[in-house]
């Protein structure tokens, strides 16, 4: 008997779903394997974004450690928040874009864009992977590499096995993930697409600069996803309104549009709660 594929997904009409969409796509008359693309978002998608965006801490400690060196940036954002513990204040930032609203969202970006200005791509690459290996989630008391979702993990492996090339296409930072994708998902660094700060060459070395690249969300994303692979996706997973489901924290706000969309297409819509028997491999 062949080994099941996708162990940790019920046997429901939504992984039916997948596993016919596959069949089809490379049964005969299908598609050819270069034509074979699939992209995914990764916070909330691929691994956990709840409380907060895994990023996100990485983020905020790094400007607690520069309010701790200057206490004067505590009286504006968005040191202000980080001084005091005031996590809300960018959950409310995320959610307004994904509203429409990027007011507070872009007062966010002015101080983290220079958090890492001046670190070389390698000295970022080691500090961003210790982080993820090293650091715990903050409710779900495990290493951050392994917050993935072990049926996605799955899904990334079956398609490899059926000829799919798999892209990650995240709103998070693009050099953040790079670090751990090949060990979390089977992804190579080169098949990471996502948010950049501007880089520029420095004294014989790349080092990060204090402005943004791109932002890789929204429009942006399908721009992007063509700009890097040439080819329009033949699968591609979200969990937002910027990607245009319920998982392992309950949560709809920013992506009701999303929801909706899903709706009125017939896109598959993966509930963590009805379409998988476990989130994570342990």
């Amino acid at each position: 008997m062949d080994r099941d594929p996708l162990p940790s997904w019920r046997d429901t009409p939504t992984r039916s779903a997948v596993t016919r969409f596959v069949e089809r796509v490379t049964g005969p008359g299908g598609v050819p394997p270069a034509e074979r693309i699939a992209v995914f978002d990764n916070d909330g998608t691929l691994w956990s974004e709840k409380p907060m965006p895994i990023q996100a801490d990485f983020l905020l400690r790094r400007l607690g450690e520069q309010v701790a060196a200057d206490p004067s940036l505590a009286a504006r954002q968005p040191w202000k928040a980080v001084a005091e513990r005031d996590h809300a204040w960018f959950d409310a930032a995320i959610t307004a874009h994904y509203e429409g609203d990027d007011t507070r969202l872009n007062t966010m970006a002015a101080g983290l864009l220079g958090a890492y200005e001046g670190t070389s791509i390698e000295d970022f690459d080691a500090i961003a992977g210790a982080f993820l290996r090293d650091e715990r989630h903050p409710t779900l008391d495990r290493a951050y590499v392994r917050t993935a979702f072990a049926p996605m993990v799955e899904l990334l492996r079956y398609l490899a096995a059926n000829g799919f090339t798999s892209y990650i296409a995240t709103g998070g930072g693009r050099d953040f993930l790079r670090p751990v994708s090949q060990e979390v998902y089977g992804i190579p660094p080169e098949r990471v697409i996502g948010s950049s700060v501007t880089l520029e060459y420095r004294d014989g070395r790349i080092v990060h600069a204090a402005g943004i690249d791109v932002f890789d969300d929204g429009p942006a994303k399908p721009v992007r996803i063509w700009s890097r692979t040439g080819r329009r996706p033949l699968l591609a997973g979200g969990n937002a309104n910027g990607d245009v489901a319920e998982r392992e924290f309950d949560y709809t706000a920013g992506a009701d549009a999303a929801l909706a969309e899903a709706a009125e297409q017939g896109w598959t819509v993966v509930s963590v709660r009805d379409d998988w028997s476990r989130v994570f491999a342990d």
